[in-house]
């Protein structure tokens, strides 16, 4: 895994990375998993409007990595805005608890072996409208796992879609959550507003102890949680356009209404009575998502290890203390990262957040056989008994 820290702005920390790797002749293009489609390029360009008016740091950030990687800017933006909405594998798994006082969020991240020497953990401090923040990545730029100094923590898991859309991806959704929220809250209220490209679940944690799930795709959003203003599975279904995974445009029906959609007698979501803990594979669970999973594909088991998830949750005692979300991830509860390496898949990090005690874990490898190490280089803000964050 490889270790880096940005700072400055979003350009200089992209042309940074970029030509930090072509100077030990690493060209990140060479290490994509799947090939670049006209179908790819043509998404790809579809979602730069998006970005740019929402998110244009971001952009800004890719272009710096083409100039250090003296590269076409257009071949790295096909890579990521069509990586989580085509993607070339659906794997992970994610809890965040809150109980007793305390809070985490665990997430393991499973993945090609052939690839796992280039993750990546970064520390960003860029200026301007940005918090700081520490994530694990597969890939580069967007985030798959993270916390930033507020102490919200967000973890991904990807779904497989029905249709795709212009708009964020799960990357760059997750980052953009750490780079402008500080709470559960904040980062539902902007998965209500910003246009979704992929399906994929995000769970969040926050140093209050409020933590959620969004399950979203570009069709649906649906939360569940315990967190201020939710406490309940909340649903929203995008404007505009969707396109089916054969690349055809198709008009998406409109709500009569902007206003989103609370469903409180929806049957109870992914919590248990005291809604201590939420879960997420890569499949929907939500009673108003489950519909959008497509079946018979390849999903690394994600059944089971959701089952796995919910059962050790609802009956451990705990759940969210460090020592037991390292028995958790590191399959001591059931199947969760016991894959035969043989078969070119594996965990290839495991994440323990813990928010409450403003310490992080990492285990750079199958948490299984590789040990847990704190992670000090990175600082989590100290929230007093008032809720004043210094």
């Amino acid at each position: 895994m490889y270790h880096a820290h940005f700072r400055g702005t979003h350009y200089e920390a992209g042309f940074q990375w970029g030509s930090l790797l072509l100077r030990h002749k690493n060209n990140i293009l060479t290490h994509i998993p799947f090939p670049i489609t006209p179908e790819r390029t043509a998404f790809a360009l579809s979602c730069i409007p998006v970005y740019q008016t929402d998110y244009p740091e971001i952009l800004e950030e890719i272009q710096g990595l083409a100039d250090g990687q003296q590269c076409d800017v257009r071949l790295l933006q096909t890579v990521l805005f069509s990586m989580y909405s085509m993607p070339p594998a659906c794997s992970c798994s994610c809890f965040a608890a809150s109980d007793g006082g305390k809070v985490l969020l665990g997430r393991n991240s499973d993945f090609l072996t052939e690839l796992e020497k280039l993750n990546l953990n970064v520390i960003y401090r860029l200026i301007g409208d940005a918090f700081a923040f520490t994530g694990n990545t597969t890939s580069f730029i967007q985030m798959e796992d993270g916390v930033n100094e507020y102490g919200l923590a967000a973890g991904l898991t990807s779904v497989y879609p029905h249709k795709i859309k212009p708009g964020f991806n799960a990357g760059l959704l997750l980052r953009y959550f750490l780079e402008k929220c500080r709470t559960v809250s904040e980062a539902v209220s902007w998965a209500r507003k910003l246009p979704i490209a992929s399906a994929q679940t995000i769970t969040l944690a926050d140093s209050t102890g409020d933590i959620a799930v969004i399950e979203c795709s570009a069709e649906e959003v649906h939360i569940a949680g315990a967190f201020k203003g939710g406490a309940m599975d909340i649903a929203d279904a995008h404007k505009g356009k969707s396109m089916d995974m054969t690349g055809t445009l198709k008009e998406k029906a409109t709500h009569a209404a902007d206003a989103f959609i609370a469903e409180p007698n929806d049957e109870k979501p992914a919590l248990d009575a005291e809604s201590r803990f939420v879960c997420a594979t890569n499949a929907f669970h939500l009673p108003g998502m489950s519909g959008y999973n497509t079946l018979g594909i390849d999903d690394w088991s994600a059944e089971e290890r959701y089952q796995t998830l919910t059962a050790a949750l609802s009956r451990g005692n705990h759940i969210a203390s460090p020592a037991f979300a390292r028995e958790l991830l590191s399959g001591k509860h059931g199947f969760l990262c016991q894959y035969d390496r043989k078969t070119g898949r594996d965990t290839v990090w495991s994440v323990i957040y813990n928010l409450s005690g403003r310490k992080i874990y990492r285990s750079e490898g199958n948490p299984g056989r590789c040990a847990y190490k704190e992670d000090r280089r990175f600082f989590l803000r100290q929230r007093t008994k008032d809720g004043i964050i210094c």
